[in-house]
């Protein structure tokens, strides 16, 4: 029997991700990602069919988009850190969080998300303490108002914010250079699975991972042993692999640090980076790694902070060029998914732009996500107030949440 998406109540919807204000915008929030089990593009049609035999067509996506606020728009476009939602704290630097140790939601959280919606919260390690705190904790994430999909950056090595707790009996795997040593890809596909599976156990939706760089410069200090490799060749089988067993245990993965971190020598978390191949350069090797994964269905790319002065001409991070991320990720490199930045508090960003400049500017370049900015509130009101006034276009924000929805459809497809 076929279910109408228009006159289909809230309250009949199931899963983690349930009841909004509306209709409308529980499918932008929540409804795709609940009900979906299947999509394929296919002569304009996005049909995403549930167990209900839901569908959904473009023009009903636009619809749907239409009858939002900008508010609700934007909101869908902000990753951020728990932390963010809870006004009463202070803090100078991310170290900062570590202190405060957030691991639970309160009421000042509940309400802030009412008029701050926000599409997805990145945990860190200090947020998770042991299996019955996450679990509870996680859940009451995604009952928060905008119901959010819950991220980790959980690659595995040294980047394991659950796998490197000792208070979790889960599987633990040594680094990704140590499995791309072994030249098997079918060991990077147990790492994804077996990571990709635990999250999913606790709630998880989206995994940072995994590390597409190629480790190609020996004084690299941020990539190092998490790229499976300084052979573009070994890497990129590697990086399908365990982006296959992320797939396949039902989380989204996301291929990073685009057009590629591994030939840096400084850490964009505290200044600028660089890297001063050409374009031609960089398809020969690190670009091999994101083209693969890009053929292969990743659903997401995360943007470097890095500068590619020989390929901009300018010294632009490249989450802030939309040479780099429309010109050559998205239309030479065919790319079609989400775009998330890498957090814009980090160093290479925030020594350049206010935060409200770095949020407007990464949007306008290219990225469907806005990862953790800093004075979160303020940011939201500055990108909200750029829409209203054009700086944004409706139809810029428009074409990221449709991509956004799709994103959503492929959840229900992975799982």
């Amino acid at each position: 029997m076929k279910t109408n998406i228009f006159s289909h109540r809230a309250s009949g919807l199931r899963g983690a991700l349930r009841l909004m204000a509306s209709v409308l915008t529980t499918l932008i929030f929540c409804g795709v990602s609940v009900l979906f089990t299947s999509c394929a593009n296919n002569n304009g049609k996005t049909g995403c069919v549930g167990g209900n035999d839901l569908q959904i067509t473009e023009a009903q996506i636009d619809s749907l988009i239409a009858s939002l606020s900008i508010r609700e728009k934007v909101g869908m476009m902000f990753y951020v850190k728990p932390e963010c939602l809870d006004t009463t704290l202070v803090w100078e630097e991310d170290d900062d969080l570590k202190a405060i140790a957030m691991d639970s939601v309160n009421a000042t959280m509940r309400a802030v998300c009412k008029d701050y919606p926000v599409g997805g919260i990145l945990l860190d390690s200090y947020n998770i303490k042991d299996s019955v705190q996450l679990k509870l904790f996680l859940k009451d994430l995604h009952a928060l108002p905008s119901h959010p999909l819950i991220c980790i950056d959980e690659e595995g090595g040294r980047i394991a914010r659950i796998g490197n707790n000792q208070n979790f009996d889960v599987p633990r795997f040594g680094s990704a250079l140590s499995i791309g040593a072994t030249n098997t890809p079918a060991k990077a596909y147990e790492c994804g699975f077996s990571i990709g599976s635990y999250l999913k156990h606790y709630g998880v939706d989206v995994n940072f991972a995994p590390v597409a760089d190629v480790n190609t410069n020996p004084d690299n200090i941020v990539i190092g042993d998490r790229a499976f490799s300084k052979d573009p060749e070994i890497a990129s089988a590697m990086v399908v692999s365990y982006l296959q067993g992320v797939k396949d245990a039902g989380i989204i993965g996301c291929l990073k640090h685009f057009p590629g971190h591994g030939d840096t020598h400084a850490d964009t978390h505290f200044g600028g980076a660089e890297s001063l191949k050409s374009w031609e350069q960089m398809l020969s090797c690190e670009l091999i790694t994101f083209k693969a994964g890009i053929a292969a269905g990743a659903p997401m790319v995360m943007s470097a902070h890095i500068s590619v002065p020989n390929v901009t001409g300018s010294n632009i991070p490249s989450t802030m060029s939309s040479y780099i991320l429309q010109d050559k990720l998205r239309k030479e490199l065919g790319f079609e998914g989400v775009i998330i930045s890498d957090a814009l508090e980090m160093g290479a960003i925030a020594s350049m732009y206010s935060p409200s400049e770095a949020a407007i500017g990464c949007i306008l370049a290219g990225c469907d996500i806005v990862l953790y900015p800093k004075d979160f509130i303020t940011v939201f009101d500055a990108v909200v107030a750029a829409v209203e006034d054009g700086t944004i276009t409706q139809e810029r924000l428009n074409a990221s949440l449709r991509r956004l929805f799709q994103l959503l459809c492929e959840m229900k497809k992975i799982s």
